[in-house]
């Protein structure tokens, strides 16, 4: 008879478990599985939002540079088209008007750093300031674009100018360029303690002399410590709703792996000009050639950060355009809503686990055989 009973308390109990699985493995095992999926799902959509934000960024500041640099080189032709630059080059202005002064007058509206009219022998004609040395070789004339104007073709791109290049211009301009670096955390190794050399937009469009001798027009703005041209490309990307609160754009002109103009603030009021791109950048857009668009380190944090390679006239990678916005007020999005979501299943599971268990407590009890009474003798 024992042994009946003790059978019977063993269905029970069996029963009573299966029951108990039943109720709780959807809640305490398939849910999780599926919140964990869908939580990996946001996850990578998240990560590719933000990526995709910042590659757009960096179009927007890729063609703003591009507009740049074709409004340099439409500007200069028209100077080099107009009325009164002929009449002077000619000779047919007033006596008191000067080629020199022209051009001057033009570099300031223009914001050019020098503006000067070499002919095919190298003979500077004109030019918007005196130039620190006119002797024969003083000064390079061998770009490519004064090359392609001298044959008729107008072109502008960008230029890296030696310290000896600038210095024969102007010594202040070489003065302007030369930058201190500043130690930088994720940097790769270097013994270097300056970057004197200056990166130009760089522009030259065929003129015709008098004697119908081929010449060329030819100016320049030096980006190191152009501030003007990055706070722009900053104020076009990233205006005041263009990312959330607690995060910040930033952009970057870099000669080399050197910033040389930048928003990005050491402390406040002192922008990282002089600090330098992190080793695994350096090596991937300026070794490689690749566009980086992931998260890197920007001089003392985390950025969610576009970079992408600057080539020269020759074609030569000589530095780097940077876009991107800080990844902390992100990250810190990122985990309270994974928090929240693991608070809200963790509420739910201690509010419905033990509804279950009492459902299956009962179900057991009523599937339990009521014992009936032995008749009396």
């Amino acid at each position: 008879m024992s042994d009946a009973i003790a059978a019977g308390m063993k269905r029970r109990h069996s029963v009573r478990y299966r029951l108990l699985a039943i109720a709780l493995l959807p809640m305490l095992v398939i849910l999780p599985i599926f919140l964990g999926i869908a939580m990996k799902r946001w996850n990578d959509r998240f990560d590719a939002m933000l990526l995709s934000k910042v590659d757009g960024d960096l179009t927007t500041a890729n063609q703003y540079l591009s507009r740049l640099l074709a409004g340099d080189q439409a500007s200069l032709s028209s100077l080099a088209q107009s009325a009164r630059f002929l009449d002077v080059l000619y000779g047919k202005a007033k006596q008191d008007a000067s080629l020199d002064m022209l051009l001057a007058r033009e570099a300031g509206k223009t914001g050019a750093d020098f503006l000067y009219l070499v002919d095919a022998e190298h003979r500077v004609i004109a030019s918007s300031h005196p130039f620190a040395s006119r002797a024969p070789g003083a000064i390079r004339y061998d770009w490519p674009i004064i090359t392609r104007a001298l044959r008729g073709q107008p072109k502008t791109g960008i230029d890296l100018f030696s310290q000896a290049d600038l210095a024969a211009i102007s010594p202040q301009l070489a003065g302007r360029a030369t930058i201190h670096l500043i130690a930088t955390e994720k940097a790769a190794p270097t013994s270097r303690t300056i970057e004197n050399r200056g990166m130009v937009v760089h522009s030259a469009v065929p003129v015709t002399l008098a004697d119908g001798a081929p010449a060329a027009l030819v100016s320049g703005m030096l980006l190191n410590r152009n501030l003007r041209f990055i706070d722009t490309i900053n104020a076009l990307v990233y205006h005041d709703t263009s990312v959330p609160r607690g995060s910040h754009g930033t952009a970057s002109l870099f000669l080399g792996d050197v910033r040389i103009s930048t928003n990005v603030r050491l402390f406040e009021g002192h922008r990282a000009i002089g600090t330098r791109v992190s080793s695994a950048v350096r090596s991937a857009v300026l070794g490689e050639g690749r566009t980086w668009l992931d998260s890197a380190f920007v001089v003392n944090d985390w950025y969610i950060s576009a970079y992408q390679p600057l080539v020269d006239t020759d074609g030569r990678r000589v530095g780097m355009l940077y876009v991107g916005f800080l990844e902390k007020p992100f990250t810190a999005m990122r985990r309270e809503i994974v928090l929240s979501l693991a608070f809200a299943f963790l509420l739910v599971t201690g509010l419905t686990v033990p509804l279950f268990l009492r459902w299956a407590n009962r179900s057991s009890e009523w599937r339990r055989p009521s014992r009936r009474s032995k008749p009396a003798i």
